[in-house]
């Protein structure tokens, strides 16, 4: 029983901090990435698609993405879904290649995605301390059903906190990690 409380605490954690860094991925840096423009969705065909499956996207060197457009009828559609997609870039087509240069920061727009990630970070963390509360709840039940004992009730409460701890250190971690790369010039 405790040891099946204690994985699906994990579990939560785990996809916590696996939501965390997709977010941290579309927080966008001074360096292009693939991953910056995940969020975005093209209208094409009469339905809204990822852009990843109308194009291939690619880095074509650190402050420049490439989109190779399936479908030549669609890049006027997907430079419209990127300008309306609050990232601030500006495509530029080239016969059937899209360029997408990254502006460079600036320090008022370096503070904005800091302040984006600092609460993403924190939105983390109250989900892993939310997995932790219902663990601990469902602790508590097993114990008002007998079906642990109280020391065993002690010693799964300490491993959940020792297991909370060490995802909100990565949490931490993952947020200094990005504060960083933001603040690098």
């Amino acid at each position: 029983m405790i040891d099946f409380i204690s994985e699906e605490a994990r579990e939560r954690m785990v996809k916590s901090v696996d939501a965390l860094s997709q977010s941290f991925n579309r927080i966008r840096t001074g360096r292009a990435h693939p991953s910056l423009l995940d969020g975005v969705k093209v209208e094409c065909y009469g339905t809204e698609s990822p852009l990843n499956q109308v194009a291939s996207v690619n880095v074509e060197d650190a402050r420049t993405l490439t989109l190779n457009v399936w479908d030549r009828t669609v890049i006027p559609e997907v430079e419209r879904a990127i300008l309306k997609s609050e990232l601030g870039l500006n495509p530029v087509t080239a016969g059937e290649v899209v360029r997408i240069p990254m502006p460079s920061l600036t320090e008022e727009t370096r503070r904005v995605f800091i302040k984006q990630a600092r609460s993403e970070a924190e939105s983390a963390r109250v989900s892993i301390r939310n997995a932790r509360r219902d663990a601990i709840a469902n602790l508590k039940n097993s114990l008002k059903e007998k079906e642990i004992s109280e020391d065993e009730e002690r010693r799964a409460e300490d491993l959940i906190q020792k297991l909370t701890d060490e995802f909100i250190a990565t949490i931490e971690q993952a947020l200094e990690q990005k504060e960083a790369d933001l603040l690098e010039i």
